[in-house]
């Protein structure tokens, strides 16, 4: 068998952020060679896409919530595997925009979501403006994407599997809670309606992962919408793949 001379090439600090930024965002059951996103990370760090399929599974190796469900990812995690592992976990505002500026400084544009525009069609208002505006919607793409992921593209209450109808909503608003911008355990991924009845207060999830739902909707004259929503009054949200809703932001 002839190794793969790209299999050899000691990984940097850098490409190992790389591979974690898409690892967050990649389903489990997706991480394989054909997988386009993994194809093109391969591209970008002069590497086979086998190489980069087998450091994702090694990251899964390293995830307690995949493995405490049975699935198992490769064993060969390194040394720096596990430290950028726990750092990144641990300073998403940091380790974040750090791989999408070096995704950036490799290709045209990191890793998007379709919905939201390109860079280059952000009409220009000045240079803080559009700083701004990219910086968010850079944040928001990751989150998005590490969110869908987290709940395999299925609303935790609903179980619709549908994401052009889903939204990665944040339990703690984006401009209220920094630190906790791009962390996949400040979101919960819920369908358009539900969303919006979480973002207005309607609903709400308590610590313990029990949906609740607002007087307003339990008694509300309309009978197909005190149904809809009553049918999940005290259900338990689905479970992440990853990342639980942090019951600290919950509350």
């Amino acid at each position: 068998m002839v190794l793969d001379p790209s299999s050899r090439r000691p990984w940097t600090e850098q490409d190992t952020i790389l591979a974690l930024y898409l690892y967050f965002q990649t389903p489990f059951g997706k991480i394989h060679y054909r997988n386009p996103e993994i194809q093109k990370l391969a591209q970008l760090t002069n590497r086979s896409s086998n190489s980069i399929a087998m450091k994702l599974a090694n990251f899964a190796s390293l995830d307690p919530k995949i493995t405490g469900a049975g699935k198992k990812g490769l064993q060969g995690a390194s040394k720096l595997d596990r430290e950028m592992y726990s750092r990144f976990s641990r300073h998403w505002e940091q380790l974040v925009p750090e791989a999408e500026n070096r995704w950036e400084a490799l290709t045209e544009y990191p890793v998007k979501v379709s919905e939201y525009p390109r860079l280059h069609d952000v009409t220009y208002r000045g240079g803080s403006m559009v700083e701004t505006i990219v910086q968010q919607r850079r944040g928001q793409d990751f989150f998005r994407r590490a969110v869908l992921a987290n709940y395999a593209e299925t609303c935790c209450i609903t179980g619709i599997a549908e994401p052009q109808v889903l939204v990665a909503s944040h339990i703690l608003p984006w401009a209220e809670n920094e630190a906790n911008r791009h962390n996949p355990s400040n979101g919960v991924l819920l369908s358009a309606t539900m969303d919006k009845a979480f973002d207005q207060g309607l609903i709400t999830i308590r610590k313990s992962g029990e949906v609740l739902v607002s007087e307003r909707l339990a008694k509300h004259p309309n009978v197909q919408t005190r149904e809809f929503f009553l049918r999940y009054q005290r259900a338990p949200i689905r479970s992440a793949e990853r990342f639980d809703p942090d019951p600290a932001l919950l509350d």
